[in-house]
């Protein structure tokens, strides 16, 4: 029981964050910091919507039980991709950050997913 506690909070943190990133990625127009931000990693000012559309999708994957694992892997995948881009960067600040969000789905992966029996 507490294994699955702990996955659906793990699940409920990861959703609220894409969400929030996607959501933040879509109106970046309105935040300078967030586009300095990207191309300092070099993402292109016309990449930055795809992000978006990527964080909305995983929020999507996550939610739905026959599509956690892949869901968890494509979040996995994009935090790495943010790493190496802030390592690529000179941006070693940034790329410790990520390491918590990195465990994060690795931890979902192993619980799977809340309630599924």
């Amino acid at each position: 029981m507490a294994k699955n506690i702990i996955s659906l909070l793990l699940l409920i943190v990861s959703v609220v964050l894409n969400a929030k990133h996607s959501w933040d990625t879509f109106n970046y127009k309105n935040n300078p910091e967030s586009v300095k931000a990207m191309t300092n990693l070099g993402i292109s000012e016309s990449a930055i919507p795809f992000l978006g559309i990527l964080m909305l999708l995983i929020t999507a994957l996550l939610l739905i039980p026959r599509t956690f694992f892949i869901g968890n892997l494509f979040n996995a995948f994009a935090i790495v991709l943010i790493m190496a881009l802030a390592l690529k960067s000179g941006n070693y600040k940034m790329a410790l950050i990520e390491i918590p969000f990195l465990v994060m789905p690795l931890i979902m992966i192993w619980l799977n997913y809340p309630f599924k029996k």
